[in-house]
Order: structure tokens, then sequence, then C-alpha cells
């Protein structure tokens, strides 16, 4: 691929993906273990198969303590509001919530375009189940 070649694909590329970070802070009396053993078993199956796109589950080991960050990938935003709407509507996902949302004191969530140079699968946006 020559160079014109490859600028071109990353200026495609560039908005053809955001990335959804979600930031959660659990209360000091939570037991993280617990939070993913819930998660985990419960509440990523259901995610996995709506969202596609998932990128990660991170924990922080310097600043906010207790902080849980997960990145979710889609094509566009409206796509993100479909896949989001279907989750909520999964009875499998409200149980999960139900027990998982009383351990967070905080959520914080944010939306990044990659540069055109971040080595971004394309495969994982394909991975979810389309309506």
């Amino acid at each position: 691929m020559t160079l014109n070649e490859q600028r071109k694909t990353n200026k495609k590329r560039r908005h053809a993906v955001i990335v959804e970070e979600r930031m959660y802070v659990l209360h000091t009396e939570v037991d993280v273990r617990e939070y993913f053993r819930i998660y985990e078993s419960e509440g990523l199956p259901v995610q996995r198969e709506i969202l596609g796109g998932f990128l990660g589950y991170f924990t922080t080991e310097f600043g906010v303590q207790n902080q849980l960050v997960h990145l979710w990938a889609y094509p566009d935003l409206e796509e993100r509001r479909k896949r989001r709407a279907r989750l909520a509507e999964q009875p499998q996902w409200q149980a999960c919530i139900a027990k998982i949302r009383p351990m967070i004191r905080t959520m914080e969530n944010r939306i990044m375009v990659p540069t055109a140079f971040s080595p971004l699968p394309g495969a994982l946006l394909g991975s979810a189940r389309t309506a």
C-alpha cells in the first residue's frame, strides 16, 4: 500500500468508530471481587452479545481508588444509542444492574474519537448481533 493509499484509509477510519469510556467508582466497603463475579457472569455476556465492540475492563492501580474503567467501540453514536436501548430492554441485564448498581458510588462516561493511527481492529465493530 502506498503512503497516499494509507492516508486515505486512515482518513476514512478516523470517523468510522467511536469509543465509549465508562468509569465507575465503587463504594469503599464494596468488595470488587464480588462486583466482578456478578458482572462477569451475569452482565458481560448480555452486553457482549448486544453491544459488541468490547475493548476491555480495567481497574486503577494509582490515582482514583476503587475505580473501574471499561471501553466499548461502536460504528457511530446512532448505533450506540440503538444497542444501548436494546440492552436496557433485556431482563438479564436488568437483573444484573439491580445487583451491581448499589455498589457504584459514581458513574461517568465519555465518547472518544480515535486518531487515524490508533490500532483499533475493525472486526470488533461487527461482533454484535444486529436487530
